[in-house]
């Protein structure tokens, strides 16, 4: 049992209908993203927390209060466990006002108080004069507001979040993660933001969980599970693209040498690396430098650079993504040139480059900014 009064505690397990294992814990005032892939497991979990289903074994709580515990045969209402809840498409009643759909979710406080609470949080959700809009008459972002209000409104003990930006676009989307955060910051209390968007779990969640099928791969600082993913599913799940596999053909007491598609790359000897280990290599765009062509003929002894073929060179919204192949292999990365990035000598895109389909040329490498995971 959790000692802590504001640590929300989740230990559960089941094998139907959705298989779920998870064990994980949210502080208060701490934001804790779950996330994974659509039929993971994720709004599942967010039911079991909020009571509106169970799962077969664990326990649920929060400080020193139970609120779902399988042995004990425990499980609190969703009204006992006074949850604030954000539906993915808002959840507003269509026939109810703004006002009337925040008023809807403080039947906790007396009837004299409810009006002039609820008035109080569209004002700072900045819906103060709204309140006599039905939800047809608001735009996306205006809904959200109105759920979000109803939902902080409760004065909840645990803020449970499910896709709520997924239905809006970017530009409302991005005004909305602002006045979240501007609201979180007054809270002390758990949240479990639910979402398949990394880049949505980076910008608001002090601590993420990478779920798939029902299990956690990897939990921690967002930044951590990014430099440090355990295995590729996880790599991927967090958006690296470029991953290879290597294996390791030398030891020396300062660096590690490696095969890559018959060609040699050498990095940072590290703990855990012996002879023959195979792992997979996250080639970062921070890693990556296309050397202008006059640098071939320089030769291909120098250590860190790969040789590799252009494959396609593509414009998308200023920034040119060329395809290549490491040669003698179907091993393919993506470079991503933007100003002042990935360019050898400041030089300002593909044309100063002279990257064309076909070519051969020489790919520069940062092993230090390289990241190997295993294979």
């Amino acid at each position: 049992m959790a000692n802590n009064p504001d640590e929300f505690r989740c230990q559960i397990s089941q094998q139907t209908p959705i298989p779920l294992q998870l064990d994980f814990s949210c502080q208060g005032g701490e934001i804790l993203a779950i996330v994974g892939p659509s039929g993971g497991g994720k709004t599942s979990l967010l039911r079991m927390l909020a009571g509106l289903s169970q799962p077969q074994e664990g326990e649920i709580s929060l400080g020193e209060e139970v609120w779902f515990d399988s042995e004990k045969h425990l499980c609190l209402s969703p009204q006992q466990r006074h949850i604030g809840y954000v539906p993915q498409h808002f959840g507003l009643f269509p026939r109810l006002t703004a006002l009337e759909n925040v008023l809807a979710g403080l039947d906790h406080l007396p009837k004299s108080q409810r009006r002039e609470h609820g008035l109080t949080w569209l004002q700072r959700v900045g819906l103060g004069d709204y309140g006599h809009r039905l939800p047809r008459q608001l735009s996306g972002g205006q809904k959200q507001r109105v759920a979000l209000a109803r939902a902080l409104s409760r004065e909840p003990k645990v803020l449970l979040l499910d896709e709520p930006f997924s239905a809006l676009d970017v530009q409302t989307r991005d005004g909305l993660y602002q006045h979240l955060i501007q609201l979180i910051d007054e809270l002390a209390i758990p949240i479990i933001l639910v979402t398949h968007d990394i880049q949505e779990a980076f910008l608001l969640a002090d601590k993420m969980l990478l779920l798939h099928q029902g299990k956690m791969l990897q939990s921690g600082a967002p930044a951590e599970i990014w430099a440090k993913p355990v295995n590729e599913l996880v790599a991927r799940q967090m958006g690296h693209k470029n991953i290879l596999p290597v294996e390791c053909i030398g030891l020396t007491q300062s660096d590690a040498e490696f095969s890559l598609a018959g060609q040699t790359l050498r990095l940072p000897s590290a703990t855990g690396i012996e002879l023959g280990t195979q792992f997979g290599c996250i080639f970062n765009q921070a890693s990556l430098r296309l050397m202008p062509l006059e640098v071939n003929q320089l030769g291909d002894t120098a250590e860190h650079w790969l040789w590799v073929r252009v494959i396609q060179v593509r414009v998308i919204a200023g920034a040119v993504r060329v395809e290549l192949m490491l040669e003698q292999s179907e091993c393919m990365l993506e470079l991503i040139l933007e100003p002042g990035l990935n360019l050898e000598f400041g030089l300002p895109g593909s044309r100063l480059l002279n990257i064309q389909p076909n070519q051969r040329r020489q790919l520069a490498v940062d092993p230090w900014r390289l990241i190997l995971i295993p294979s």
